[in-house]
Parts: structure tokens; C-alpha cells; sequence
């Protein structure tokens, strides 16, 4: 089965969809559900990219990312961010690639807009998605926001040295 991988803006006819995505029932603990994303996304606007993953015309899952958002504009306000926001793949579409594909398009869209580093965060309990950031090159900073770990993956590294 060739696989078609793609993103999609958020729109009028699809965000029913998008709507639609539901994790798995021990995971909605980890993950908002997408109508509070999209939310989201419309009180930040300056700052949301939310998309459509699709797998043809099959709708597989939902990712918001962030873009150029001050992280803590009264420590440092030099210190604006780019990363993963949300990452929602649908129940019966885990374990296929989708997940690593959205990561890879956030981190795509970062470095097109100049970014040099992707930001994450986390839930660290069992069953949470840690093991998945970390095998994708996600290190944590040592930073938390809220009880969440926030992880960083260097764009300009060499990934073919971590992956043997």
C-alpha cells in the first residue's frame, strides 16, 4: 500500500473531521481534545498552525504547532520558540507512521521559517509519549511548563548518527 501523506489547513469543509479525531480512552488524559486546540487556534492566531494529517483523503490525525511564541518574555525576551503544540492521531490509525511524519512536517515548517530548534512537551508517566519524542532526537531541557517536560531536537543535527 503506497502511503500519501499530507497536511491540511483547518477550513469550512473539513474541520468536522478534524473534529472527529479521537486518541485512545487511556491516552485523553495526555492529549486536549481537537475542539479545544482549535480554540486555541483562534485565540492565538498569531502563534497556531493547526493542520489535518491525511493519509490520502483519510483523515489519520491533527497537529498544532507553535511558531515564534515568546517563551518567558519577562526572563528573556529574546527567547521566542517554535515546536509541537498538539499531536492527536486517531485510535485506530497509531503505530503507522503518522505521529513521525507530523513531527517531521512541524520541524519542516520550522526550519522554512528560519527556526533552528523544535520544542515539545510532554506528560512523564507511563504509557505517555515520551519514549516517542526521545527516539525521534527530543531532548529534555530541564525546563517544566505546568507538570509537563518540555524537550528540544537541534534542527541542524546530524540524525543519521543517532538513528544507527
Amino acid at each position: 500500500m503506497v502511503r500519501r501523506m499530507r497536511l491540511e489547513e483547518i477550513n469550512p469543509e473539513n474541520y468536522e473531521a478534524a473534529l472527529a479525531v479521537k486518541v485512545r480512552p487511556d491516552q485523553e488524559d495526555l492529549v486536549e481534545p481537537v475542539v479545544k486546540s482549535l480554540a486555541e487556534a483562534y485565540v492565538y492566531a498569531e502563534y497556531a498552525w493547526p493542520r489535518l494529517i491525511l493519509d490520502g483523503d483519510r483523515v489519520v490525525g491533527f497537529l498544532m504547532a507553535f511558531l515564534d511564541i515568546p517563551w518567558d518574555p519577562a526572563r528573556d525576551p529574546e527567547d521566542v520558540r517554535s515546536g509541537l503544540w498538539r499531536l492527536n492521531i486517531a485510535a485506530e490509525a497509531q503505530g503507522c507512521g503518522y505521529g513521525r511524519f507530523a513531527v517531521e512536517a512541524v520541524c519542516n515548517e520550522v526550519r522554512a521559517r528560519g527556526g533552528s530548534r523544535a520544542y515539545v512537551t510532554w506528560e512523564p508517566r507511563a504509557g505517555g509519549p515520551e519514549d516517542f519524542y526521545l527516539k525521534l532526537g527530543f531532548r529534555p531541557t530541564g525546563e517544566r511548563s505546568g507538570e509537563q517536560t518540555v524537550g528540544v531536537l537541534d534542527l541542524h543535527e546530524d540524525r543519521s548518527a543517532r538513528a544507527q
